[in-house]
């Protein structure tokens, strides 16, 4: 008979039952649960594990437990995770979802990747794979490794995305910047700190003035988004522009005498009228924020100076890009090298920039045979 929610029985036990047949698998045990509506999804993931050959019975259980290795769910794998000093990154959502394809209760030797592409499917259905990727995959192997699994996952499909790459030349970072300068000149010290350190955007805004050291050259990031430290040489061109940089203008304000234009007053930004180097060293460099206001400024900039890039090629990555491709094509980096530089941990990230030059090894075709050039009778 197929499975079905069997009530508590009074004087005997306050939990829902489940009982009968699937496809072959004999179901007798306990929810767990008083509550009807939650031993009904009990059931229907028993049902569900029982499909993709996953279900553990009540003998696997006590087999268990006689040998002393009581099942570890992902909820307690999540857990020592966490109070072992692991990341919380996305993993609050993996933890509190709920429905058929749910991780919290399962058993963490019991996970297989099935499971974890249709966990990934149910939370992040409209996203890339990238995101789930980042989002999902990456933490659950994270709490998974660390509670002693070596099983290896596989990524969802695409996750590497394309490796399609979008750079400036220098005569479009050129013009980038002028334009930058022409609308607001901390935002074209900032794209010009963006390109010549190659920084991700997110670790620029959050530089402070004292981590500068401009008679070494040299930015001190202690962590990256690759989670080390990483020393950044601060070319000559980009330490000239910073101590260039003028103060930070400051707002007009209206008065009986004066009247302002719309837009025009309001509030001075932070440390207006002082020297842009000499500010506290707790300050950040730049005033900007991530968010709809900067990506704007960017777009203005792009159309100012005539640039179109290609959609999802076109942001401030595209620094880190132009950066990446400098250095091959001036710097004579190859794949080790720019790694060597600490902005990329993984040689297969850095290894995109050897298809934005010609190989030494591809230029051997003009070694090539030729067909030899007609003689033509010149005409009087």
């Amino acid at each position: 008979m197929p499975l079905n929610l069997i009530p508590p029985r009074q004087g005997k036990t306050d939990y829902w039952y489940v009982r009968g047949t699937y496809i072959g698998i004999a179901v007798n045990r306990s929810t767990k649960t008083a509550e009807r509506r939650v031993a009904k999804l009990v059931l229907k993931r028993w049902a569900s594990e029982i499909e993709r050959g996953e279900y553990r019975d009540q003998e696997t259980t006590a087999e268990a437990s006689a040998v002393n290795t009581p099942l570890v769910t992902f909820l307690a794998a999540s857990a020592a995770y966490l109070k072992a000093g692991g990341s919380p990154a996305h993993l609050s959502p993996i933890i509190e979802m709920t429905g058929e394809h749910a991780l919290r209760d399962v058993p963490i030797d019991a996970i297989s990747q099935t499971m974890l592409d249709n966990a990934a499917a149910a939370l992040y259905p409209h996203a890339t794979p990238q995101t789930r990727n980042r989002q999902f995959y990456t933490p659950v192997a994270a709490v998974l490794h660390r509670a002693g699994i070596e099983k290896r996952f596989k990524r969802p499909i695409g996750w590497k995305g394309s490796k399609a790459t979008s750079w400036l030349e220098p005569e479009q970072a050129f013009a980038l910047f002028r334009a930058a300068d022409a609308i607001d000149a901390e935002f074209g010290l900032f794209l010009r700190f963006l390109l010549y350190t190659g920084m991700r955007l997110s670790e620029a805004l959050s530089v402070r003035l004292g981590q500068l050291d401009l008679k070494r050259q040299f930015l001190y990031v202690p962590k990256t988004k690759n989670s080390e430290p990483r020393a950044v040489y601060l070319p000559p061109a980009l330490v000239q522009a910073l101590r260039r940089q003028p103060p930070r203008p400051s707002r007009p304000r209206a008065s009986v005498e004066q009247v302002l234009p719309n837009g025009s007053g309001g509030r001075s930004r932070v440390d207006a009228g002082v020297p842009f180097l000499k500010r506290p060293r707790e300050s950040r460099l730049f005033r900007f924020h991530a968010g709809g206001a900067l990506r704007g400024l960017l777009s203005r900039a792009k159309a100012a100076a005539g640039i179109t890039l290609p959609r999802r090629q076109g942001g401030f990555h595209v620094m880190c890009h132009s950066y990446g491709t400098w250095q091959r094509r001036y710097g004579g980096l190859d794949t080790y090298g720019l790694t060597r530089t600490g902005r990329w941990k993984d040689p297969a990230s850095a290894d995109r920039y050897s298809h934005t030059e010609v190989s030494s090894e591809s230029r051997q075709a003009a070694l090539f045979p030729v067909e030899p050039r007609s003689r033509r009778r010149s005409v009087e």
